[in-house]
């Protein structure tokens, strides 16, 4: 059973998924966050199949709720989230092993295609499930702390929830194939001169900077940014010209909007636009 109060969710005693997790769900009053908070900190915020599944209704949820603007993504502890949960993982045959990987992908590729920035704020460890979690979000920075990696062959597997493609995309090839085939961890300032993250902090200073930063960006036009990130997202892949064509279909598709308008007309008058999402 499920009680919502004072905007955070809690898992009740006795619930079956209580037995290993709970997750915190707030809303940041006027910039209209929602924080996700993976709370397993005794288990680095592994990612049991209960989580995974919490975090897919939580996805799910803010894709369709309008009130939500963007999305944080937080541990608890020492880490952010180190990966799978083992236990779960020494279950797995050829064919579990395909439908869990499959399920992974979907889950991660929903934060992906919010159509909303999600900012990940890394501090301890982000391994294996929990660097592909990061790298599935909009955005991510980390604290001075954070330690980065795909350590999965370690356990005689690779990653599994889209870390080889994404890692490369993000770092390069070379760099994705160092990480995934030696099984390393890097440290923040490593990750941020691959690119992996795009600003290191103290770790007092994370959730601040990680809220600056969202609530900052949600000043904007909402379908820019939603333009944006499809542009970058389905554009990667295409060939040039037609990457140019997606391009110069959403740069119509803005300029029909209300924001367009607004936008233009706030930067003529040299005040701040106010942008309505229409």
């Amino acid at each position: 059973m499920i009680l919502f109060h004072e905007t955070k969710l809690f898992f009740i005693p006795g619930d079956k998924m209580s037995n290993y997790m709970f997750i915190v769900k707030k809303v940041i009053a006027g910039a209209g966050i929602l924080h996700i908070h993976l709370n397993r900190p005794e288990a680095l915020n592994a990612l049991s199949e209960g989580l995974m599944q919490e975090l897919h209704h939580l996805f799910s949820q803010a894709k369709n709720d309008s009130s939500v603007k963007g999305v944080l993504i937080t541990g608890e502890g020492k880490a952010f989230c180190a990966g799978a949960d083992i236990n779960q993982l020494a279950t797995l045959n050829g064919q579990r092993g395909l439908s869990f990987a499959r399920e992974g992908q979907a889950i991660f590729r929903t934060l992906e295609q919010l159509g909303k920035p999600s900012l990940a704020a890394i501090q301890g460890f982000a391994l294996g499930g929990g660097c592909e979690l990061a790298m599935a979000s909009t955005m991510r920075i980390a604290a001075d702390s954070a330690v980065f990696g795909q350590p999965e062959v370690k356990l005689g597997v690779i990653p599994g929830f889209g870390g080889t493609q994404r890692l490369a995309r993000l770092v390069g090839k070379g760099r994705a194939l160092d990480l995934c085939l030696t099984g390393r961890l890097i440290k923040a300032n490593e990750a941020l001169n691959w690119g992996l993250v795009s600003e290191v902090v103290p770790a007092t200073e994370l959730l601040t900077r990680a809220t600056q930063i969202l609530t900052n960006m949600l000043k904007l036009a909402p379908i820019a940014l939603q333009s944006v990130m499809t542009v970058i997202d389905q554009g990667y892949d295409l060939s040039l010209s037609d990457a140019f064509e997606l391009e110069a279909t959403h740069f119509g598709l803005c300029c029909a909007t209300q924001d367009k308008s607004e936008g233009v007309s706030a930067f003529l008058a040299k005040r701040t636009a106010e942008f309505c999402g229409e």
